[in-house]
């Protein structure tokens, strides 16, 4: 018999035995009647109540209580200790180390506790025998983990690996410390770094230059095996501080899977892949299929990004500059001098004391010309145009972009088959690609043209790239105008103009016109380079010809892939955060003096990537609140104001879902300060509190410290803001396997179920 028929059969039970206690009850009211009482019960009930009656109330009342009782102890043994007992459960099955269950409840419950108990410690025999063998296995990964880290640690470069969203999935302390944020405005918020795993290289690269980038990789990659080119990408940027920065780039090259086996004859379930049977699910992942039109076409997993600071060469070359126009202007008056003593030095009439002036000063403008030569000499002078690095490309893929881009941009038809598909060019092409497209955008707009040509020829030692259209021709002023004004395409602008853009390839722009034809076009003078050798020269070894070093989860994670509601939760990247406030009612002037918080990206807790400021608050701290958070007057006098700290914690939360214990009370304080720092917390937030309501509605206490037992959490540093996020942080961990076992998976699922908790009423 079942538990819920047992339970049904002691309820009836009860039911009769109530019911025969009740009518024996009766029986003995009857009996202890004597005959004249039973004749005249109809008509003196009141009387014999009065008289007789206390002993069968009495009676019922006892057997009411007996009753009250046995259904207490009924409802505790078949139902509160049950449900009890599956949550503990289930924060035994989510928790290898997790404590045994204590017997509670009847007979049938506490051998269904002994016997979880018995099978939580089969598991953990053998969760420790698999970490023996993990630990085996996993000495030589440690060995390339170690090789690696000192490899980064020791590199000069810094170094960022991304996956194809631009997620960080790799970076080197040079890295984090060129583009940490530095502002003379305001004190520095700790943490307030702008890279991080799990964020986005957007936050300091421009996304059309990291996509021009990439698309320049991509038709090197699918040419490699032919030309032998490096698919590789140079580009300049700058930092957030000003700084100059030269970046190349270079592709992480998706590998095939390969489908994991297990022996003849084994149980899969094991999970131990051997060589044999393929494993289940295995033929729908790995490399392409035969027939599938991606199949032997190079794809691409991710980029390795690295960064050379050149604002120190560049103010060199700026220098060199200077020396050389003072060269220029200095020998300019020389000349004249020495041309002027000249002159008078033809007169035969000179006396000896006039000629001998003169001749002095041509000597002393002579050594004054070979003093500024020395000089310069020195410095190393070299072409002003080599402070803007240009990157080897071949002419015929400059052309196609060009074309590809006027194109979608315009609604233009562009022919480009004049084309010398021999000619490498050294170029910037993110700029010379936005004067292209800018000047096509000119004669669209302002002459109506919907035809356009692309040309590229052999001049010499250079290049001439035309763009050519017919039709209305354009005035010397008009396109003298275009040259020297800012780029602008739409509301996208550029703050360097088509002049700037040539002179940074030190070469010329021409306007001319073909009257036979009736053709006019720009012709722009462009530097070239020896190109197929060099591009030989520097290939970058093949993939089968790297070394591996990890398997970066990360690389699978894509945002733009769904939208955020339908990720599942382990695929997210969390900040989970806290604040410590000057007391209870924001909308009464209490203001934060701490804000704490950490990140989670893949599953992992990232210790190292930590936001900590104190705040001050401009107004008194309450002695009440000291002894909770521990933060006096003194701590917080000369630390930044909230409008400083909030942009920093913006920074640093950006692109992920914000967690919280108690998340309404927090994002109450946040969102009063939205409006003074002109920032939106939009994010979507995820709170402890009610999520582990969902999980244990059977719980008394969803207080942090509580959660935290139940889950075998340790709490250290509570009530500090970074305390209570790190703390907050692993009970989230914890909660997400429990989530997954009530089939809530995704964050919309999450917070669909979040705020059917009786705790989401709550409001601050």
């Amino acid at each position: 018999m079942n538990t819920d028929r047992r339970l049904l059969v002691a309820v009836l039970a009860l039911a009769l035995a109530l019911a025969a206690w009740l009518v024996l009850g009766g029986l003995l009211f009857w009996l202890a009647l004597d005959d004249a009482q039973r004749a005249s019960l109809g008509t003196a009930l009141g009387p014999i109540l009065a008289t007789h009656g206390f002993l069968p109330v009495l009676w019922w009342l006892v057997g009411a209580g007996l009753a009250g009782w046995l259904l207490r102890r009924l409802y505790e043994s078949h139902v509160a200790a049950p449900s009890r007992l599956a949550e503990a459960t289930q924060i035994l099955i989510g928790d290898v180390a997790a404590a045994e269950l204590a017997p509670q409840g009847g007979a049938p419950t506490r051998r269904l506790t002994e016997a979880v108990n018995e099978l939580a410690r089969q598991r953990r025999e053998l969760h420790a025998d698999m970490a023996r063998q993990v630990a085996l296995a996993s000495q030589r990964i440690e060995q390339q983990r170690t090789r690696l880290a000192a490899l980064m640690a020791e590199l000069t470069q810094s170094v960022v690996v991304c996956n194809l969203d631009g997620r960080i999935l790799l970076y080197n302390a040079r890295a984090r410390a060129m583009f940490r944020e530095r502002s003379q405005a305001r004190t520095d918020a700790a943490g307030a770094d702008l890279i991080g795993l799990g964020r986005s290289i957007y936050a300091v690269l421009d996304r059309a230059l990291v996509r021009h980038a990439l698309e320049t990789i991509e038709q090197r990659l699918e040419r490699e095996s032919a030309t032998g080119e490096s698919p590789s990408a140079q580009f300049v940027t700058s930092t957030p501080s000003g700084r100059l920065l030269r970046v190349q780039m270079a592709p992480v090259r998706a590998v095939p899977a390969e489908p994991a086996r297990y022996p003849e004859g084994s149980d899969p379930a094991a999970g131990v892949p051997a060589a044999g049977v393929p494993a289940p699910g295995a033929a729908a992942t790995g490399a392409p299929a035969a027939g599938d039109p991606t199949a032997g076409r190079p794809t691409l997993d991710g980029f390795v990004l690295m960064f050379d600071d050149i604002s120190a060469e560049f103010d060199e070359q700026s220098r060199r500059d200077r020396q050389l126009i003072a060269l220029t202007e200095g020998s300019r008056a020389s000349l004249a001098s020495m041309q002027a003593a000249l002159d008078m030095l033809d007169y035969p009439d000179l006396d000896a004391g006039q000629r001998d002036r003169f001749q002095r000063v041509v000597r002393d403008e002579v050594a004054a010309m070979s003093e500024r030569l020395r000089a310069l000499a020195e410095a190393g002078s070299q072409d002003l145009m080599t402070r803007w690095p240009l990157q080897d490309m071949l002419g015929a893929d400059l052309v196609s972009v060009a074309a590809q881009r006027i194109e979608a941009a315009l609604d233009v038809r562009v022919d480009a088959t004049e084309v010398d598909d021999g000619l490498w060019l050294k170029v910037d092409s993110f700029s010379l690609l936005q004067a292209l497209v800018f000047l096509a955008s000119r004669l669209v707009e302002e002459f109506g043209v919907r035809s356009l040509q692309l040309r590229l020829s052999r001049a010499g030692q250079r290049a001439h790239l035309d763009l050519l259209w017919s039709g209305h021709p354009a005035s010397t002023e008009t396109v003298t105008g275009w040259q020297i004004g800012p780029m602008h395409l739409g509301e996208r602008r550029s703050p360097l103009s088509v002049r700037e853009v040539v002179e940074r390839h030190g070469g010329e722009l021409w306007f001319e016109r073909e009257r036979a034809r009736h053709l006019a076009f720009f012709r722009f003078l462009l530097p070239m380079t020896a190109g197929h050798a060099a591009a030989a020269a520097a290939r970058m070894p093949a993939a089968g010809e790297r070394p591996e070093f990890y398997d970066f989860d990360l690389f699978q994670v894509t945002d733009s892939s769904r939208a955020l509601d339908d990720r599942p939760l382990a695929e997210l990247t969390y900040t989970v955060f806290d604040t410590e406030t000057t007391g209870l009612d924001p909308s009464q002037g209490d203001e934060i003096i701490q804000i704490g918080a950490t990140r989670i990206v893949n599953g992992k807790l990232l210790r190292g990537e930590c936001f900590d400021q104190l705040v001050n608050p401009r107004r008194h701290i309450p002695e009440a609140s000291i002894p909770i958070h521990g933060i006096t007057q003194d701590m917080v006098r000369g630390q930044p104001t909230i409008e400083q700290v909030l942009p920093a914690f913006h920074a640093f939360a950006r692109d992920t879902v914000l967690v919280g214990h108690n998340a309404a009370f927090d994002m109450r304080f946040l969102q009063l300060k939205e409006e003074a720092v002109g920032l939106t917390f939009d994010q979507p937030v995820l709170d402890t509190l009610l999520l582990s309501a969902v999980i244990h509605p059977f719980q008394s206490s969803h207080r942090l410290e509580a959660i935290a037992e139940r889950l075998g959490v340790t709490v250290h540093g509570r009530h500090t803001a970074i305390g209570d996020a790190l703390a907050t942080a692993e009970v989230f961990l914890k909660l997400l396997g429990l989530l997954r076992q009530h089939g809530i998976v995704t964050l919309g699922q999450a917070r669909a179920a979040a705020q059917k908790s009786y705790y989401a009423r709550i409001s601050y």
